[in-house]
C-alpha cells in the first residue's frame, strides 16, 4: 500500500484496526476477510493507473450527475471496471 497508494495508507491502517476489532468481537475472521477483499480490489485497480483514474473521474461524474441516463453509464462503467479487476 505505501509504494502503490501511499496517500491511503493511515485509511487502510485505520479499517485494517477496525476489521481487527470487529474480529476478534464477534469472534469470527470474516471483518478481515471482508477487509481483504475491498482492498485487494483497490490495490489491483490502483496497479493500473488509467484505470485507477477512469474510476476516479467516475465517482466524481456520479457525485455530480442530475441526468439519471448519464448516472446508469457511469455506475454501469465502474461495475464493469470493479468485475474487470476482480477476474483478472
Amino acid at each position: 500500500m505505501a509504494q502503490i497508494a501511499p496517500a491511503y495508507l493511515d485509511r487502510f491502517v485505520d479499517h485494517l484496526d477496525e476489521a481487527t476489532e470487529q474480529a476478534v468481537r464477534q469472534d469470527t475472521v470474516a471483518p478481515l476477510r471482508s477487509f481483504l477483499r475491498q482492498w485487494g480490489e483497490f490495490v489491483e485497480i490502483q496497479r493500473h493507473p488509467a484505470r485507477a483514474a477512469r474510476l476516479q473521474a467516475l465517482e466524481a461524474e456520479v457525485a455530480t450527475a442530475t441526468d439519471r441516463v448519464k448516472l446508469d453509464s457511469a455506475v454501469a462503467e465502474m461495475c464493469n471496471i470493479r468485475v474487470t479487476t476482480t477476474s483478472t
